[in-house]
């Protein structure tokens, strides 16, 4: 797993910051203030969980006027989703080779 991937896990990881994620998914940008408005922590809490997700990637800042707006930014999630469907066929495929050992030992 690329450091990247584990950064989004790692983010993730904490439901407020999923919940940051799904709210800025639906609303395209905010800033720190109109989502602690909208969620059960002060302005500070999000602006630390808004901190670890850029880090992660998973969100972009740019300022406007004396305002900070942070925007999503889906390709770290594309990553982690390539390598869990990698990682989801290779388990298939070792579960289909298990399986058809039992078979041809009980059979």
């Amino acid at each position: 797993m690329g450091d990247g991937v584990g950064a989004v896990f790692a983010a993730l990881a904490d439901p407020s910051r999923r919940t940051i994620v799904e709210r800025l998914a639906r609303a395209g940008r905010a800033t720190p203030t109109e989502l602690a408005g909208e969620l059960p922590m002060t302005r500070q809490g999000v602006a630390k969980h808004l901190a670890t997700l850029e880090q992660a990637g998973l969100v972009h800042a740019r300022r406007e006027g004396r305002n900070v707006v942070y925007c999503p930014d889906p390709a770290p999630l594309r990553d982690a989703a390539k390598w869990m469907d990698r990682v989801g066929v290779e388990w298939d495929e070792r579960l289909a080779a298990l399986a058809r050992h039992v078979a041809e030992r009980s059979g």
